[in-house]
């Protein structure tokens, strides 16, 4: 049975990196397609519970997964264990290295030509047995239907057997879930800043900060103008919804007990 809660209306899987690896390979080997992945984290949840397409985007995943260490206390609150953050990047890291062993085909799609280029060099450095299906930048617009459909017939031509979509937050989930019927892959997975630091175009947040929750200020000092309305109003707004989980859940455990 899967395990998940519900805030906001929007589902959270209570799940780990070795649970989503185990499931996305079960995918692979079924053939299955349609399965598609969400990494979220405050900000995420934050537009999955304001926008209603956002929300249905998540909730109809086969996954949406706890990256951000608010999520995971979130799901400690509901009385899941979680011990680690789903993180994105380690868990795209990590299925790669696995893919080496495993004959697994991979297609990056999103971002610019120049971080793909860097992207696909540094990961058939580390693992040069890798199998690269292809990759794509789509242009930095709305794309019109006959992009559409050459970029579907791109890929599913490839017949990678995971595609890692890094558009950004919300679009790479909307772009997944508008998509989940038409690509025929396995596995996609919204990979959100993993091109740019598996890339090494952009700097990685210490491990140490990661997993203690302070990532989002190491990123806001890097990137202020892009990111300072997504931590500090994103995570105000989450605070709010926490606090109020907080209450709720408290006052339920009283009145039961």
């Amino acid at each position: 049975m899967k395990k998940y809660i519900k805030v906001s209306g929007v589902r959270i899987d209570m799940v780990q990196a070795p649970e989503i690896i185990k499931a996305m390979e079960k995918w692979i080997q079924e053939k299955k397609y349609g399965n598609y992945i969400v990494v979220s984290n405050a900000y995420d949840f934050v537009m999955n519970s304001r926008y209603s397409n956002v929300k249905e985007s998540a909730n109809n995943s086969a996954l949406t997964i706890p990256d951000g260490f608010s999520l995971m206390m979130l799901g400690r609150l509901y009385g899941y264990p979680l011990k680690k953050r789903a993180y994105g990047p380690d868990l795209m890291f990590e299925f790669i290295k696995l893919s080496q062993v495993r004959g697994y085909s991979h297609f990056f799609y999103g971002s610019t030509k120049e971080t793909l280029h860097l992207l696909v060099n540094n990961m058939k450095q580390k693992f040069p047995n890798l199998k690269i299906a292809g990759v794509l930048s789509p242009p930095f617009r709305e794309l019109s239907e006959e992009e559409k459909k050459e970029h579907i017939d791109i890929v599913n031509k490839a017949q990678p057997d995971v595609l890692w979509v890094g558009l950004g937050t919300p679009k790479q989930q909307l772009w997944m879930y508008e998509h989940k019927y038409k690509i025929k892959v396995p596995v996609m997975l919204g990979t959100g800043a993993a091109f740019d630091f598996l890339a090494g175009t952009k700097p990685q947040c210490p491990r140490w900060a990661r997993d203690n929750g302070c990532e989002w200020l190491f990123r806001l000092v890097i990137e202020p103008k892009r990111l300072w309305k997504r931590y500090l109003i994103g995570n105000a707004v989450f605070l709010w919804i926490f606090a109020k989980e907080f209450i709720k859940v408290k006052f339920l455990r009283k009145t039961t007990a």
